[in-house]
């Protein structure tokens, strides 16, 4: 159940009273902060899963908006946001380990995969297709991009590649760390045009400026871990990807300056899925142009 705990102050008002944030255990180890927009009588159920240096208040807006028709979850990674944080000696923090995050949160939350909807970008992508690889029940339809399935670092923005580079990563994660402002300032309009900058709401920065160091770990940390882990998770999904068999689309920011639209390109052409490239998109479509989220949601239930 949501924890009776409080919420941090302006995470709800008035007129979002179906929306309800909170505590969620998965674990002796590991407590998500969830997001809940209820709806007595849904048509089915959204679950949206956010990257870097993301957390869940990316998909607030959005989920209000098909919260009309739709029952919608959204949580913090371990490592985001106000989500437990463990030792890697106990969490790695790797796809795989996110993979097990992610079903051990749709079992408890008790989620009718017959009729729920994964909405992934980023990090959260991959592991949601490393889920899929074992349960293709585990959703009627997943929506994934601007993310890396396979090992490309030539379709990778140049810190993303040193992060997976030895003894380079431990320089760019403290670079991270140094620059949590500046990455939270500019990170989302990076290498777009001024004309298609957008706005990132003050709640939200703040939200992600809170949960940067909330526990012994910061956001970068949790990050680097991850891609630490990334070759040989991203090496097991295209070795077994055949197997996929959970419908996916593909949608992607055609102008993603992080991961090429390449990337999407030859993931969508091996997973024999429908792709969209956004024109004038970035990474986060989501962010820069909401409605067309909420348009492939509700598709994907048509």
């Amino acid at each position: 159940m949501l924890s009776s705990t409080p919420a941090p102050a302006g995470v709800l008002s008035e007129q979002d009273g179906k929306l309800e944030i909170g505590l969620f255990e998965i674990d002796s180890d590991i407590a998500l902060r969830r997001m809940v927009v209820h709806n007595p009588s849904p048509k089915g159920t959204v679950l949206f899963l956010h990257g870097f240096p993301e957390t869940l208040y990316a998909w607030k807006d959005i989920s209000l908006a098909l919260a009309e028709d739709y029952e919608i979850h959204a949580f913090d990674w371990p490592g985001y946001g106000l989500s437990s944080r463990p030792a890697v000696e106990r969490f790695s923090y790797a796809p795989k380990d996110y993979a097990r995050v992610l079903n051990d949160y749709i079992a408890k939350a008790d989620i009718d995969t017959s009729k729920l909807t994964i909405y992934a970008t980023d990090i959260g992508a991959l592991p949601a297709l490393l889920l899929a690889l074992e349960k293709p029940d585990i959703a009627q339809a997943l929506i994934v991009g601007d993310f890396a399935p396979f090992d490309r670092p030539a379709y990778m923005y140049e810190s993303l590649q040193m992060l997976k580079a030895g003894p380079a990563m431990d320089q760019v994660r403290a670079i991270l760390n140094k620059n949590r402002d500046e990455i939270l300032e500019n990170t989302f309009t990076r290498g777009l045009p001024e004309q298609a900058h957008f706005k990132v709401s003050r709640e939200f920065k703040d939200d992600m400026s809170r949960g940067w160091s909330h526990g012994a770990m910061t956001t970068a940390d949790a990050f680097s871990h991850y891609y630490s882990h990334f070759t040989r998770d991203q090496d097991q999904f295209e070795s077994q990807m055949t197997r996929l068999n959970t419908p996916v689309k593909v949608v992607w920011g055609e102008k993603d300056l992080y991961i090429n639209k390449e990337m999407g390109v030859e993931f969508a052409k091996k997973a024999g899925a429908e792709l969209t490239l956004l024109s004038g998109i970035g990474h986060f479509p989501h962010l820069q142009n909401p409605k067309q989220t909420i348009d492939e949601v509700r598709a994907s239930f048509t």
